[in-house]
C-alpha cells in the first residue's frame, strides 16, 4: 500500500513532486486518472479528456499512466504530446473536452514533475473538486482494490499544437509588424521549443531561439526565466532589441531590454495597463497582482487613478480575483500575466506577443514602455526545508520579522511564506533603502535556517 506524505495532493499549481516518488508514483498517478474519470462521469456527459506534457524524461510515462487510469474509468483520452500549459488550457476549452490534464512541473528541475487539471472551461479545477478527487484517491489507495497501474500508449495528434499557434497569432492580431527587430527567445529547453519560431514568424523580426534542444534532462537547466543571465549575455552579445525568457511549460515570460535590463511581470502589467487605459479597454478600474507585486507598481498605478488588488501567490488566485472584481488584466512578478479578454490562463508566448505589439504600436523600446515605474529595492531568498512547520510557531523568526518591519517603517514590506509547489521557504523584503532590505532579509533567513535546524 502506498502512503502519501501529505494530506492535500493539490498545491497552488496542481500535484507536484519528484517523479517516481509519492505522490508521483505509478499507483497514485493511476488512481488520479481513475478518480478524475469517475468525477467527470458524474458531472458531465462528455467522455473525452485531452492530455499534454512538457519535455521532461518522466512526462511520457506519467501521461501514459494517468491515461490508463482515465480509460479504466471509461474516459476517452487524446494526446496533444508536447505542448505548453496554456496551450493545453486553450485546447481543452476550444475543442470541447470534459477536462485537460497537463504533465509538467513548470520551472522546477527535471527530476520533478506535476499534474495540472483543467476544467472544460480551460480554468484550473475549483478547490472543492480537487478535495473531492483527493479523498477518492486516498480511499482507492487505502483499499488497494483496483489500483494496478498500467500504461496506455498514445500517439500524439500533431495538428493540435498548430491550432494553438494559430490562436496565439489571432489573439495578437496581424495589423502590426516590427521590421528588422532582433528578438532573442530563451525556450528553457521546454514546451515552447518546437513552436516558438512559428509563433513569432511573419512579423518582420529576426528571431533567434536559445535553449530549444530539449533532451529530457535539460529543461530549465541554466536557462529560461529562472536563469536570466543566459539571455542577458545573448542579448548584449548579439545587440538584440529584446529578449524573452520562458519557463519549462511556457506559462510565464520575463524580458530583457537591449541594454541588459530585466523587466518582470510588474513591468508588463504597468505597460499594458497604460495602453489599455488609453484605449478604454481596461475594466474594473484596477489591476490584479499578488502579495509579491512591488510597491512601485502600486504607486505607479495610483498616479493613473488605478488600484492594485493583491491576492495570494498563484495565478489561479489572480484569475479568481479578476472575475470577482471585473478586472481584465492581472498577473505576478514571476511573469504569469493574464489578459482576461484573450485567454483563461497566464501564457508566456501570448505575453511576449502583447509586449511586441505594444512596442510596435507605440514605436518604442521595452525600456521606454516601462518608463514611470520606479521599482523599490526588493530581496527574495529561497530556503530549502525538510518540513513546513507553521511559521507562527517559530519565535525567532517572528522576532526578526517584527524587528525588520520597525526598521523598514511604513514604506517597507516583509512576506515570509512556504512555496506551494516546492519544499522551500520564501523570504521577500521590500523597502526604500537597498541596504536595509538586504540586512533585514538576511536576518530573517538566518533565523529561519536556525529555527528549522538548517543553519
Amino acid at each position: 500500500m502506498v502512503t502519501l506524505n501529505q494530506k492535500e495532493l493539490f498545491g497552488t499549481d496542481g500535484i507536484r513532486g519528484v517523479a517516481g516518488e509519492p505522490p508521483l508514483d505509478p499507483a497514485t498517478i493511476f488512481a488520479v486518472g481513475v478518480s478524475l474519470g469517475q468525477s467527470l462521469r458524474c458531472k458531465t456527459s462528455s467522455r473525452r479528456v485531452i492530455l499534454g506534457e512538457d519535455t521532461r524524461e518522466s512526462s511520457r510515462w506519467i501521461a501514459e499512466t494517468i491515461a490508463a487510469g482515465l480509460q479504466k474509468a471509461g474516459i476517452e483520452v487524446l494526446a496533444a504530446g508536447v505542448i505548453t500549459t496554456p496551450g493545453l488550457a486553450f485546447l481543452t476549452a476550444s475543442e470541447g473536452y470534459a477536462a485537460g490534464v497537463m504533465i509538467s512541473a513548470s520551472h522546477n528541475p527535471y527530476r520533478d514533475n506535476g499534474i495540472k487539471v483543467f476544467a472544460s472551461t480551460g480554468l484550473k479545477l475549483p478547490e472543492d473538486e480537487e478535495r473531492a478527487i483527493t479523498q477518492e484517491i486516498y480511499r482507492m489507495l487505502e483499499r488497494g482494490n483496483g489500483v494496478f497501474p498500467s500504461r496506455l500508449s498514445m500517439e500524439p495528434v500533431p495538428e493540435l499544437a498548430s491550432r494553438y499557434v494559430d490562436f496565439l497569432r489571432r489573439a495578437a492580431g496581424s495589423s502590426w509588424n516590427l521590421p528588422g527587430l532582433q528578438l532573442a527567445v530563451d525556450c528553457a529547453n521546454g514546451s515552447a521549443s518546437a513552436i516558438a519560431n512559428a509563433v513569432f514568424s511573419d512579423y518582420g523580426m529576426r528571431v533567434r531561439t536559445l535553449a530549444d534542444q530539449p533532451n529530457g534532462r535539460n529543461i530549465n537547466w541554466q536557462c529560461g526565466s529562472l536563469h536570466l543571465e543566459t539571455l542577458q549575455r545573448a542579448v548584449l552579445e548579439t545587440k538584440a532589441d529584446l529578449g524573452v525568457a520562458l519557463d519549462g511549460d511556457a506559462d510565464r515570460a520575463l524580458f530583457v531590454s537591449t541594454d541588459g535590463r530585466i523587466v518582470n511581470g510588474d513591468g508588463v502589467l504597468w505597460a499594458a495597463s497604460r495602453s489599455m487605459q488609453q484605449h478604454g479597454t481596461l475594466t474594473g478600474g484596477a489591476v490584479v497582482g499578488t502579495v509579491m507585486s512591488n510597491l512601485g507598481l502600486e504607486l505607479a498605478l495610483a498616479r493613473d487613478g488605478l488600484k492594485l488588488l493583491r491576492t495570494s501567490v498563484g495565478d489561479k488566485y489572480v484569475w479568481e480575483e479578476m472575475q470577482r472584481s471585473g478586472v481584465n488584466l492581472g498577473g505576478e512578478p514571476s511573469g504569469h500575466i493574464i489578459f482576461r479578454d484573450l485567454a483563461t490562463a497566464g501564457d508566456g508566448l501570448l505575453t511576449a506577443l502583447e509586449v511586441l505589439r505594444l512596442m510596435a504600436e507605440q514605436q518604442c523600446s521595452l525600456g521606454e514602455l516601462v518608463e514611470g515605474l520606479e521599482v523599490f529595492p526588493q530581496m527574495i531568498r529561497n530556503i530549502r526545508v525538510r518540513e513546513k512547520i507553521p511559521l507562527e510557531s517559530l519565535p525567532r523568526v517572528q522576532e526578526e520579522i517584527e524587528a525588520g518591519q520597525k526598521r523598514l517603517g511604513s514604506s517597507g514590506r516583509i512576506l515570509v511564506r512556504y512555496s506551494g509547489t516546492e519544499p522551500l521557504a520564501r523570504v521577500m523584503v521590500e523597502g526604500a533603502a537597498a541596504a536595509d532590505v538586504e540586512q533585514v532579509g538576511a536576518a530573517i533567513a538566518k533565523a529561519l535556517e536556525g529555527s528549522l535546524g538548517l543553519g
